[in-house]
């Protein structure tokens, strides 16, 4: 029995959306509240070279406004540490109220994300006596996400690439100039000897007539001496 027109372009939408699900990248995208300097954590099972890239965003509760605001003085701590091998920590990092944080996992097993909020010293006396929920966190973890790092930062790469297109035709432009230059530096330099050779030629003419002219004077007054008897 035929498929109706309806029913093909149907069966075709279903089968395009299973396949990009199929193709799609497993992401977590979540927010939680935290309390003070208390730290938060997340269990992952991973598996072997698993490349992990997680995104995150903070805010802090203004008791003033009774909203949350970002806070440029908050940092946050996240460490990685892995639960099968006696909690083997393979990520430490403090980083600043938002940012991004990449791991690959060495072996297959259960990892443990964490969260810490943290201040300098000078600006952190909300955290030790905050209210609760003081910290407000946006987290965005997507594991095995070659692809989407590639996607995310292409527009990076493109301009990376520009640039280094625009320093090679920089550089293919300088080179065209010094060719240019060297071309007229021998140019100069043929015209230069062609002027020296002509100026000791003409030297050389003006010398030989110079003497031409000397020999001639003195053989006429010679022969003008000899007429007159002076000698």
């Amino acid at each position: 029995m035929a498929l109706s027109t309806s029913s093909a372009s149907w069966l075709s939408s279903v089968l395009a959306l299973c396949a990009i699900m199929c193709l799609s990248v497993p992401t977590n995208a979540l927010y939680f509240y935290m309390e003070g300097r208390q730290a938060k954590c997340f269990y992952e099972e991973l598996p072997k070279d698993t490349l992990v890239v997680g995104r995150y965003s903070t805010e802090v509760f203004n008791p003033q406004s009774n909203t949350y605001q970002i806070d440029t003085n908050l940092k946050m701590l996240i460490t990685v540490d892995e639960i099968f091998d006696n909690d083997h920590r393979v990520v430490s990092k403090r980083d600043s109220n938002a940012g991004r944080f990449t791991f690959s996992a060495a072996d297959s097993g259960l990892h443990k994300i964490c969260f810490t909020p943290d201040t300098d010293a000078s600006t952190g006396g909300w955290l030790s006596g905050g209210p609760a929920g003081a910290v407000r966190v946006s987290l965005d973890i997507a594991i095995g996400e070659t692809s989407k790092i590639e996607t995310e930062d292409k527009g990076k790469i493109q301009d990376i690439v520009q640039k280094v297109k625009d320093l090679n035709g920089r550089l293919q432009d300088i080179r065209r100039e010094q060719v240019f230059q060297r071309e007229r530096e021998a140019e100069f330099r043929d015209q230069s000897e062609a002027t020296n050779s002509r100026v000791v030629r003409w030297t050389l003419i003006q010398l030989a007539v110079l003497s031409a002219a000397c020999a001639w004077q003195l053989s006429h007054l010679r022969s003008f001496f000899i007429k007159q008897k002076l000698t």
